[in-house]
């Protein structure tokens, strides 16, 4: 099991590479075109896909593999394909696509942060109200990111809302579907009830931040 587990971790590693290698690739081609807009538009999307780095340096924890890998791909395929590369027109159902995405990705952030606190004893909630805390945390993001577009359309002049309110309504109900799914996992994991990737990832957290976690709940009981 731990093999297959490495051999994971061997392909996302891969993957993560190649993300990046492309947005470099992108930025010598723009470079040589003296497509000075895009340029600064693409080495601000290379640097944030680091951004979750400068996380982990701050607070000191380690985001799974796996996760790492979903926020890349999210920036890479909103940001770079789908405005830059114009995925969105290209393929109809690409939107779509990253908004179930962002909605599970979302609410499995939700349901990491009660979990946590959840395991560190400084909650006491039932697995019911941790998992609507996660479905309403990547449901607010999720309009968070709406009013953005809408921000960015009005004073940028960009066409990031398609179809205005219908585009709008669409990815929030998207989203929503994405986020209800991760909250169901999550309950069903506070269940007893695993699913294999979903339990890989947060076990792998907990592993991974072992020191944090131990260290969190001596402290939480000396309160």
């Amino acid at each position: 099991m731990s093999h297959s587990f490495d051999s994971l971790d061997k392909i996302q590693k891969f993957l993560t590479i190649i993300i990046r290698v492309s947005l470099l690739v992108a930025i010598i081609e723009e470079i040589l075109n003296r497509e000075w807009l895009l340029l600064l538009i693409t080495i601000f999307i290379f640097v944030l896909t680091y951004s979750y780095k400068f996380v982990e340096h701050k607070y000191r924890f380690r985001i799974p593999i796996e996760y790492e890998l979903i926020i890349l791909i999210f920036i890479y395929a909103t940001l770079f394909l789908g405005e830059l590369r114009g995925f969105y027109t290209l393929f109809w159902w690409w939107d779509i696509v990253l908004h179930i995405g962002s909605g599970l990705a979302l609410g499995f952030s939700g349901f990491l942060i009660m979990y946590i606190l959840y395991y560190k004893n400084k909650i006491n909630a039932s697995p019911f109200l941790v998992s609507i805390f996660a479905f309403c945390f990547a449901l607010a993001i999720g309009a968070i990111w709406e009013i953005f577009e809408f921000s960015a359309d009005q004073i940028l002049g960009t066409s990031m809302q398609k179809s205005g309110l219908i585009d709008t309504m669409w990815d929030l109900i998207i989203d929503a579907g994405g986020a209800l799914i991760t909250s169901i996992m999550g309950y069903l994991y506070l269940k007893g009830t695993k699913t294999p990737l979903f339990t890989r990832m947060v076990s792998k957290y907990i592993k991974e931040n072992r020191y944090f976690t131990l260290k969190s709940r001596t402290a939480s009981k000396t309160l």
